[in-house]
Order: structure tokens, then sequence, then C-alpha cells
């Protein structure tokens, strides 16, 4: 051990705070939190260590201890969470795609609020409900509440369209039209308090008054609407048929089942509320490195609840999962109540663990055996792919490249990377293609892959790009053999390419074109070697199109800005910076115009009046 690590280690505080390891660039490599910082932090260091295999090779990167003194244990969580969070360390535990789960929103701060799917959570004027299982649920969960509460389907803050008359919604029942004016502020109001009642799992209010709605048309001899109401009752029972069984003793809790193998841990959390099982969650932790189930069961409930519109006041956890009592005081602050972390002994709370433990060692053992097939696949797929291809190696690293343009408008190009098979996106690059006259794909790709590989090696600081640096073993074009040649041409005149190979994917029959061969080589339809290069063409070009998609529309929105008296540069960087997109710019009303920094009111009512060809606002 280094002499100024030693130091570092005598001079640590006794008291509570939370701890940085950093390695030698700097790069923070772990945070903790502890009881007393100077046993904590030494104890990592010790002959003995503390039985992570994980932790023993954390120790040897160890450059600098950073620690922050707080006042107890439970503010320790907070800062811990916070910096975790922040720099995102590679030896934390860490909830795989947290954020990519599906919710339903509730957008609150709106006069008519929106009931819509998003993957967002962050917005604090936002009611979310979820995360949910798969985003088709929450999509048929959505279409039931709609045809039940008619809430308004249309984007963004306010309702309606530019033309002021109501969309289709609102003439196969499926909105109230608030846009015209058919529903008062107040109703709509109370419209989404029942979808709220409803999605907390408060659902026999809207099922008696659809029964009761359904009654009277019928008796009033309605019978069309009466059927509507029927349809809308139906369609409700049935979601919650759907969602689970009923359990009335049980209250309001959540239900932990953990399951861990190796390096990874997978979490099933079952959700009751008001005594009903709403939902089943599944989640998975990376940087597990056979870390105890306490220490994994503490790492999910502060990120995972960090982050949920609820917590429930029970949390049944594992029965190993001991010394939580930190935790639950820090989730009693976030909910401003108690909440208790409890191992129960018997009884249904115990069976509904064990159950859920049990769907998580399930979950776990399907997701290491489809990662497992999915890596042999791959492998058969590369080594497909250099014999039919008759390449030199396998072919770990692969570039393609697409070209998107509409009659000549904002021609651009992509280039997508998969190695070892699977995307690596932090290589993708896009091209503005410059030299392109006319719409020619052949020309297009010949001026994308110049560039790419003028640029093999760079190293100057400043322009060192570390995908423009690295070699692929090949090069695959959409398209047949124009863009081939296009691409063999481009390969030539550019330095250390001679062992690349190139080859071009036509779309019609599948065909592979390769060089110096007029006949295609034909993949079977359902070879791994044809669905891996299918997979890079199809992201190629989603890639591409998305780029071409932006450039237009921030050459219309910069077109628009043209047109606007009154708005130069400095302003139009003020109202973009101030929006962030061009559809909440158009939909914003001129109390949030006149709230741009440094824009007058007087000019904020003139570009109001321009957008909306009113004359005056």
């Amino acid at each position: 051990m280094a002499r100024p690590l030693n130091e570092q280690l005598r001079t640590l505080p006794a008291s509570p705070g939370v701890y940085l390891f950093h390695g030698e660039d700097g790069e923070v490599l772990y945070v903790g939190k502890a009881k007393s910082l100077r046993s904590r932090v030494r104890s990592y260091f010790q002959r003995s260590g503390d039985g992570r295999p994980g932790i023993a090779r954390l120790a040897g990167r160890v450059a600098e201890i950073e620690t922050i003194v707080t006042r107890n244990e439970v503010e320790a969580l907070h800062l811990e969470q916070n910096l975790i969070k922040r720099h995102r360390p590679p030896f934390n535990v860490r909830l795989r795609d947290d954020k990519s789960f599906p919710y339903i929103a509730v957008t609150t701060e709106d006069g008519f609020p929106r009931v819509m799917f998003t993957r967002e959570r962050h917005r604090r004027s936002v009611l979310y409900f979820g995360p949910y299982a798969n985003a088709k649920k929450v999509r048929g969960t959505l279409d039931v509440l709609n045809r039940a509460f008619r809430f308004r389907p249309c984007e963004g803050p306010k309702p309606g369209r530019r033309s002021g008359i109501p969309c289709l919604d609102y003439h196969i029942d499926r909105c109230f039209a608030p846009c015209v004016g058919l529903i008062s502020r107040e109703d709509y109001g109370a419209l989404i308090d029942g979808v709220i009642e409803f999605l907390s799992g408060r659902t026999e209010p809207i099922q008696e008054q659809l029964e009761r709605s359904m009654r009277d048309a019928a008796d009033e001899q309605r019978f069309e609407e009466a059927a509507r109401y029927r349809n809308r009752l139906v369609s409700v029972r049935h979601l919650l048929e759907r969602q689970a069984a009923d359990r009335p003793s049980e209250g309001n809790a959540d239900v932990l089942g953990l399951a861990v193998e190796g390096e990874r841990a997978a979490v099933q959390v079952f959700p009751l509320r008001s005594g009903r099982m709403v939902d089943r969650y599944a989640f998975h932790l990376e940087g597990v490195a056979e870390q105890d189930e306490s220490a994994l069961i503490e790492a999910f409930c502060l990120e995972y609840y960090a982050g949920t519109p609820s917590i429930p006041p029970l949390i049944v956890v594992p029965p190993a999962a001991t010394g939580l009592e930190a935790v639950a005081e820090y989730l009693s602050e976030l909910r401003g109540a108690r909440v208790e972390l409890r191992a129960p002994a018997r009884g249904e709370k115990r069976r509904l663990q064990e159950l859920a433990t049990e769907n998580a060692r399930l979950a776990l053992v399907n997701e290491l055996r489809s990662r497992e097939a999915g890596r042999l696949r791959r492998i058969e797929a590369l080594e497909e792919l250099r014999e039919a291809l008759n390449l030199e190696s396998l072919p770990i690293r692969i570039e393609c490249f697409d070209v998107s343009n509409l009659q000549e408008a904002s021609p651009v190009a992509s280039m997508v990377v998969f190695r070892d098979g699977i995307p690596y996106k932090a290589h993708y690059r896009k091209f503005s293609l410059r030299s392109l006259t006319g719409q020619s794909d052949v020309a297009g790709m010949k001026e994308a892959i110049g560039r790419r590989f003028s640029r093999l090696g760079e190293a100057s600081e400043g322009e060192f790009d570390e995908s423009f640096a690295a070699l692929p073993n090949l090069v695959v074009v959409d398209g047949g053999k124009g863009q081939l040649s296009a691409a063999l041409e481009a390969l030539g005149e550019a330095p250390e390419t001679e062992r690349i190979a190139a080859v071009s994917l036509a779309k019609r029959e599948e065909e592979v074109f390769v060089p110096g061969s007029r006949v295609p080589v034909r993949l079977d339809r359902h070879s791994p070697g044809l669905q891996l290069l299918q997979r890079l063409r199809d992201e190629a070009h989603r890639f591409a199109v998305g780029y071409h998609r932006q450039r237009r529309s921030n050459e219309s929105f910069a077109s628009l800005f043209d047109e606007l008296r009154g708005v130069g540069p400095a302003r139009r960087r003020a109202i973009l910076n101030h929006f962030g997109s061009p559809e909440r710019f158009l939909a914003a009303s001129v109390d949030e115009l006149i709230a741009v920094p440094n824009l007058p009111e007087k000019t904020a009512r003139q570009i109001y009046a321009q957008l909306h060809k009113a004359g005056g606002a």
C-alpha cells in the first residue's frame, strides 16, 4: 500500500458519514456510508478484508479516499444516494435499466390534465403510477381507462388543435372535448380524480358509477348509451381480473423477493394496495459481487423507492435481510410517515414473500439462460459470416453505413457499430453530407465512408475519436453493387484499410454482394448470419432516418424563426434554451412566452400573435 493512502487511513474520522474511493484517474469507484468512517473504511484494506471477492479487486485500485462527515446514519443514507446517482460508480450495486420501465403519468399541473404513457419520472408536478412490468400492459390499461373516463388523449399542456374543432376522439366517445368547452375544468378535474383513485387501487367507486349510469340509461330507454356504459364496465372488470386476486386482510404493502447468482441478482416486487395485489414488478441488479442479502435489499430499496410515486407503510423483506433500521428511517422521511421493513415469520405475508422469492429465482434463471442462448447464437452468426464471406478472422467489430435524404433535402449518413454481435452505441456516428449534389446514395456512401476512414488513428488533442480510431473487421453498406463499389473506392483512398473486408446487403432479395464476384452470396433466411446483417442494416437505417428527421425539423424550426418579427439570434437562443423543443414553443401560452429570460413582454405578445394569427394577445 502506498504511503499517501496509509496517511489517509490514519486520519479518518470516527464519525458517521459517506466515503468515496477514487481511482488513479480520479474516477469514483465506490460510494458507501458508515456509522464510523474510520473502522468501516479501514476494513477494506485489512488482510482479511470483508469477505467479498469484488471488494478485494476494489481495494487494489483505490488511489484516494474522500470522506464527508454527517450528523447521523440516516443523513449519510441521503447523501450516499445522491452521490451514487451523480457518479454511477462501477463497484456499487446498480438497478439495471430502472429508467426504462414504463409508467402512467397524470399531468396534474395542467389545467386539463393528461393521462399518458411515459418512461420518465423526474417532473415534480406530475403524478406517476408504476413502474409496470411491460409497455403492453400500460397501453392496455390506458385504453381501458380512456374508454371508462374519456380523458383527453391530445398532447401538449392545452387541449385541442389549432383548427378549434373537436377531433375524432370526441365523436367516438373517447373524449369530452375540453378544447371547445364541452366540459368545465371542475368536471374534468373530478374525472381525473377518478382516474387517480382507480390507479391507486380504489376501483369500487368507478364500478358503482358505471353500473348506476348503465341502469339509469336503461330505465330511460336510452339503450345505446346503456350498452356503452355496459361495455366500459366489462372492460374495467376484465382489467381488474387480469391484475390479481383480492387479499382483504393484508392492507397496503410491498412484498420483496430476492434471488442471487454469482454477480447478478433479481428482485420481484408484489405491491398490495387495499389488500389487492395490483401488479408484479421485476428488476435486475448488477455489480452484486456476492454481497449479502441485507446489503442488496438496502441498495434496492434506496434506489427504487427514491423514484416511486408512493411508498407503502410496510415493506416485506426476505428473512436474511437484517439491520435495516436506518433504511426504514430514511424511507419514513421520504414518505412523511412511518415505514416498517419486516421479515414475517409466518402467515399470509410469509407465504407471499416466499412466492416473490421463487418468482425472482425463476426470473434470474430465465435471464441467465436467455443471455447464454443469445451469446451462443451471436457466436454462431459470426462464425457463419466468416465462412460464407471468406473473411480472414471473426468479424468482432462490424460497421454498417446507410444514407438518408428526401429529394436532395438535408442529406445525411449513419454509421452503426456492432461489437461481438451486439450494438455498441457509444461508437455510433452520424454525418451531414457536404459535397452531395443531387439524390445519389452512391455518392453519399462514398463521402461518408471516406470521411470515416480518413480519421483513422487521429490522436491530436481535441480531435481524437475512439470510434474513428478503431479498425473494423467488416464494413457493411446498405444497397447493391453500386454502393459496394463506392465503399471499396473510399476504402482504397484511406491508409491502413487493405485488410478490411466490405460487403453490401440488398433489401429486395436480401442478397450479400462481395468484392470480385458477380454472383451474390445467398444466406438462408433463418440463418443467424443473415439475421445479424439484417439487424445491422435496420439499425443503420433507423439511425440515419432519425438524424435526417432531426435536421429537417431544425431547418423548418429555423425558417419559422426567420418569419417572426422582433426575434434575432440572441432571442432565438433564449427561446430555444427555455422551451427545449419546437413543440413546447408552439404550444406555449402568452404567460409562458413572457417568462422567457431577456424577452420583453411586448415582444412576447407579438410572437404569440404571429404564431396564432390572432393579430394581438
